[in-house]
């Protein structure tokens, strides 16, 4: 009874936190779409940092990939390593000259409107297209999240699934419809902090709790030799770190910075705080699944590890604000999604295709009532509580990768990309993705998902399709050419 007590009042604590973040955010930066929706490009490099970082780990920080790493043991270090080397990368290759080009392109609020006006279209298919694959995927990407939530309220509070849900989804909603961008950077920025606290104290209190003879055991079983390793298996845990390229809900971070110039700054605190995250994350599985084993205890669901952990080792009120963490990593990444999708309905669909222009106050307003609209959509998907929240994510992050990741590094780094080129590298990604998780191909009635994860092919998939049919298609239009020409000259001036 006092540990629900305490508890629900440091998660009751952290709601109202956040709602005020709503408030200060919305008398600070909506007083048009482009700050609701961007921020005002104004965003400083230590709140871009962690809030890219808290958007991207999503639930799945704490709860699948601890549970994968509970089940599979050291295996799922190769999961954490790919994506590791992924936000490298992308910050290094895809960040600056992405932050150039969607605001020299006319200043682009959304990844659609970029790749149109890339090719110098207001409504170009491939801003259609682009777009509904990112309602499509980012609602299911929402209802994993929404999962996490779920799961979390039952295990930790006892609380129907059901519920859990709705819970979760009320309070990210409010802030995100009342303060936008701002909102959720600044509440993913005061998250990242909360997630880095407890992925470093939940394992270390956990590892604390075990006798000499214990921690010699558990040593011993972290070691392993490549020949034991299955190559595959390795690489198809890896290729998660391509998915990095091509999903909007972090990238859109990059286009609100405050200046390129501070992206070096931002790229050091992001990558390591995700290091430091990642490996405390893993970590919390390892010494998870020994404990569990040392203690005699029992949990039904791996990936409530981390819940067990705060639970049984931490005072209520400290356990409370830890799995406040879950929350922080569980809405960091709902609230940024639900701000994409809702930027891809008005913008690219509503704006782009309304016969008159509609004002800045009734899109401002359209962008508050799409918010609403896709996390009711969500939550309908996410009160199936079987679904695995680990599960999900990787459909979505395969999708987003496959449909996306390619054309942005060919929009930013090839001038000779057509627009036919760039639609069918979106469609052949996210069909490829789909045929590849969803179609039973195998002889056992298995997906090709079970032999290696989706997003590689279908990242190739697309790749191919954008070279072929851009170099067997009409040539891009001389403005398009020449736009890209002289924004990569001011960039490397710059």
């Amino acid at each position: 009874m006092f540990y629900l007590s305490f508890s629900t009042i440091s998660i009751v604590l952290y709601f109202v936190m956040l709602i005020g973040i709503g408030i200060y955010a919305m008398k600070k930066s909506t007083a048009n779409n482009n700050e609701y929706l961007l921020g005002g490009r104004n965003v400083s490099p230590k709140v871009t940092a962690l809030s890219a970082g808290a958007s991207d780990m999503s639930g799945w920080m704490l709860m699948g990939l601890p549970g994968a790493a509970y089940v599979s043991g050291l295996n799922s270090i190769w999961l954490a390593l790919g994506l590791v080397i992924g936000a490298y990368v992308n910050y290094q290759i895809v960040a600056p000259k992405l932050r150039v080009f969607t605001e020299v392109a006319d200043d682009s609020l959304t990844i659609p409107e970029f790749l149109s006006k890339r090719f110098a279209l207001n409504k170009g298919g491939v801003r259609l297209i682009a777009s509904l694959v990112i309602i499509v995927f980012f609602t299911v990407y929402t209802a994993s999240g929404l999962v996490a939530g779920g799961k979390l309220f039952e295990s930790a509070f006892g609380l129907h699934y059901s519920w859990g849900v709705i819970a979760t989804v009320s309070v990210v909603v409010a802030y995100t419809i009342l303060g936008g961008f701002l909102a959720v950077s600044l509440s993913d920025f005061i998250q990242g902090v909360i997630m880095l606290i407890a992925l470093v104290a939940v394992p270390l209190a956990t590892y604390m709790q075990f006798d000499q003879a214990q921690m010699m055991q558990f040593t011993e079983s972290m070691s392993f030799s490549f020949s034991n390793m299955e190559f595959i298996a390795a690489l198809s845990l890896m290729t998660w770190g391509l998915g990095y390229f091509g999903q909007p809900h972090i990238i859109v971070r990059f286009m609100a910075i405050d200046s390129h110039k501070n992206l070096p700054r931002a790229k050091t605190i992001g990558l390591t705080w995700m290091t430091i995250s990642i490996i405390g994350a893993v970590v919390t599985g390892l010494v998870g699944a020994a404990f569990i084993a040392n203690s005699k205890q029992t949990i039904n669901d791996p990936e409530t590890i981390f819940i067990f952990l705060s639970q049984f080792l931490f005072h209520p009120f400290i356990a409370g604000w830890l799995l406040a963490a879950i929350l922080a990593a569980i809405m960091s990444t709902i609230s940024s999604q639900l701000l994409v999708s809702s930027s891809s309905l008005v913008e690219d669909i509503y704006k782009a295709y309304s016969r008159t222009a509609p004002s800045a106050n009734k899109l401002l307003m359209t962008s508050r009532v799409c918010v609403l609209v896709v996390a009711v959509v969500a939550s309908l998907i996410a009160l199936d509580n079987n679904n695995s929240v680990l599960n999900l994510v990787s459909n979505a992050w395969a999708g987003f990768g496959a449909a996306f990741g390619p054309l942005v590094l060919f929009s930013l780094w090839w001038k000779k990309l057509t627009h036919a080129g760039a639609i069918a590298g979106v469609v052949t990604g996210c069909v490829t993705v789909l045929i590849w998780a969803y179609v039973p191909l195998l002889a056992n009635g298995q997906t090709l998902s079970s032999l290696f994860y989706e997003l590689l092919p279908g990242f190739i998939a697309s790749s191919t399709a954008i070279v072929v049919v851009s170099l067997n298609s009409q040539k891009p239009a001389t403005q398009a050419i020449s736009w890209f020409e002289e924004t990569s000259k001011k960039l490397v001036k710059a």
